[in-house]
Parts: structure tokens; sequence; C-alpha cells
């Protein structure tokens, strides 16, 4: 099976052409690829380019834990890299298909930094989801592990759970992200951002990514942050989001639509061995 591996910031992604696959692409063979020690290794799997009416290309995105997402920041980059190292795109603008809706992209300089329009970010319950009331969910308190938190909600095609804090840390996110990803009021689960305030114009967060677990950046999570951070009144249009894997520029306009712009890095192309595939899976 036929491969190519590109990071965002640290957030590692598996691109696969549908055409290159001798099997079906099961949880389980997902499972297995993305694992670091039976597999390639990666925090996810984007198989792609797939036909479509609706946009340029299509877009399938997969979670390291076999489930699929509806829209990755850091992934829509990769991907849109892949197609510029694959000669499918050249500079002009190009339109994605995702679960999470169609984004239009552009890549620069010779692949090494991508711009993706993320749509607009919404904070209604209903369309992120969360339960209860319908409501814009802001400034919400939740109870982990003994401690309440306060945390707002949103959606940029996929769901995120943004929780304010005065100091933020890995050893944080990875103790109660798990928790809130979980939590009953999220019906779909969520995303989780720890979030810190530097002035109007930065945000630093730490990452739990929805059956992916502790991630060193994400392009729809420093989306969602930003967004949220301007929704509260605590930064302007123009952010740059600090995560511990590097730093993302996100553009937010008055009606909330996200303008992201960050880094691609090609790691390798290769092939891995239907051997891998013999085994006995990756243990539960």
């Amino acid at each position: 099976m036929r491969f190519r591996k590109y990071h965002g910031l640290g957030n590692d992604y598996i691109v696969l052409d549908p055409a290159d696959l001798a099997a079906e692409l099961t949880p389980e063979r997902i499972r297995l690829i993305c694992h670091r020690n039976f597999g390639v290794g990666s925090d996810g799997i984007l198989l792609g380019p797939i036909a479509t009416d609706e946009a340029d290309f299509a877009l399938r995105i997969f979670n390291p834990d076999g489930s699929e997402a509806e829209k990755s920041g850091n992934g829509l980059r990769i991907f849109c890299r892949c197609l510029y190292d694959t000669g499918r795109v050249r500079g002009g603008e190009f339109t994605v298909l995702t679960a999470g809706g169609t984004v239009r992209a552009q890549v620069h300089d010779g692949g090494r930094e991508v711009t993706v329009e993320m749509g607009r970010v919404s904070f209604h319950s209903a369309d992120i989801p969360v339960a209860g009331p319908p409501r814009e969910v802001l400034n919400e308190e939740i109870e982990v592990a003994g401690r309440v938190y306060t945390f707002s909600a949103a959606t940029v095609g996929n769901p995120h759970c943004v929780i304010l804090q005065d100091e933020v840390s890995a050893d944080e996110a990875r103790a109660v992200g798990p928790h809130v990803e979980t939590d009953p009021r999220f019906p779909n689960r969520t995303n989780v951002q720890f979030m810190k305030v530097l002035d109007r114009s930065n945000v630093r967060i730490e990452i739990w990514e929805r059956g992916a677990g502790y991630t060193l950046a994400s392009g729809s999570s420093s989306s969602a942050s930003a967004a949220v951070a301007r929704r509260l009144g605590l930064c302007d249009g123009h952010v740059t989001v600090h995560m511990p894997g590097g730093r993302l520029r996100i553009d937010i306009d008055e009606e909330f639509a996200i303008t992201m712009r960050g880094p691609v890095t090609r790691v390798a192309e290769g092939t891995m061995a239907e051997d891998a595939f013999g085994g006995a899976g990756v243990p539960l």
C-alpha cells in the first residue's frame, strides 16, 4: 500500500490515494496504519482525492481510533500540499469537499504554506451539537474530576469545547481532555482546547483531539479557539494561535468566517507491506 506522510506543526497525517488501496480501509486497518509501533504511525489518515461533482476534490478524514472526522485544518493543508506535489493543483484557488463542508484553498511557496478558508463558525448548540435548550454555548460550566471549568463551544464543521484558563499545560490537557471529550452533553463527542489569552492578537492552546488524544497542533482547534476568543470580546479579528508544535495565523471576519494560513512539511513516501496486516493486529 503506497502512502505519503506529511505534518503540519507536528500534527502528522498519512495520505492514501483510493486508487492505491488493495483492500477496504476498515477501522481495524486504520488503527494499525496509524499505530506508531505496529504501523507507519500518524495522527490520522487522509483518503483522497475522491471524485465529486460538488467541488474540485473530495476528502475523507479518519482518526487513529478508526472513527471518521468531519474536518481537520491541518489535514486539509496537508491534503492540499499533496495535491500540489502530485501535480493536481498549481497556484490558483480550488475547492475541497469534506464531511464538514466545502472549503476554498490555495497553495503558496512551493507547497510549504497553504491557506484554507475554513468556513463560518457557529456557537449554537444545535449546530455543534451540545445537549440542552437551543442557545449560544458561551461561558457555561462543566465539572470534571471535582473541578469546575468554564467553557464555550463552537463548530467549524466539527465540534469544539474551548476552556478558558489562566495557564495551560499538556498535563492538564491529557488528564482532563478525555473526560470532556466523552461528556454526555456532547452527543458526537468533542475536541477540547485549553486556552490562555495572551493579548488581543495572541492565544495559547493545548489540545485534546477527539479520536486522537493529545495533539501538538490542530487547525480546526486553532480556528475554534480564536473564534471563541473574539466572540467573548477578548481578541480582535487577526489572531496568532500558539501551540506546542508551532503557530497558525487565523483571520476572523465580522460573520465569523475563518481563514487559516500555516506551514506543511513533507516527511516521507513509501509502501506499507501487506505483512503488517497479517498479524494479530493492534492490541486494545
